[in-house]
């Protein structure tokens, strides 16, 4: 099932984020959003607040648990751009759709709020994950180099959800 994320999720989303391999210093950076997200600024719960446009899906599986987390957040100053900011599955799970499961669920939220686009961003090296993107309809639309590191390039992939 997948579903908005809640805070009581941050613990799993975390341990998917870890085993996935983000370092410490990434970690920091995802608790910071979901910390964000599940206060919104201001103290609001976000799934009670329709003015939140940002949204966490976690995907479960019966027995399991938490195995896949999603976040995408609209790009600003754009007319229904949004960028998904991570997708993962837990590598116990990987190669069994669940991926596949959460992007098409994030795809199909985008389009019934009237998204246009939806950017994505990896690692020139990741290219099991590009073959994923590319799979699912992705172009690869710019790359740009050393941008993580000297060597490490930031490839965009992107996807037009609806034809004006």
């Amino acid at each position: 099932m997948i579903r908005l994320s809640k805070p009581n999720d941050m613990a799993a989303i975390l341990s998917i984020a870890e085993a996935i391999g983000f370092q410490p210093g990434e970690l920091e950076v995802v608790n910071q959003l979901l910390t964000d997200y599940f206060t919104d600024g201001d103290g609001r719960d976000p799934l009670q607040n329709v003015n939140t446009q940002r949204f966490w899906l976690t995907h479960d599986q019966d027995n399991d648990g938490s195995i896949g987390v999603a976040y995408c957040e609209p790009e600003r100053m754009t007319d229904q751009t949004w960028n998904l900011q991570l997708i993962a599955v837990h590598p116990a799970h990987q190669g069994q759709g669940h991926g596949g499961k959460l992007l098409r669920h994030v795809e199909e939220t985008l389009k019934a709020r009237g998204g246009r686009m939806l950017l994505v961003e990896t690692l020139a090296s990741f290219d099991l994950v590009q073959k994923f993107y590319v799979k699912y309809g992705y172009e690869e639309e710019a790359r740009i180099r050393d941008f993580y590191a000297a060597g490490d390039d930031k490839v965009v992939f992107r996807k037009v959800l609806t034809v004006n």
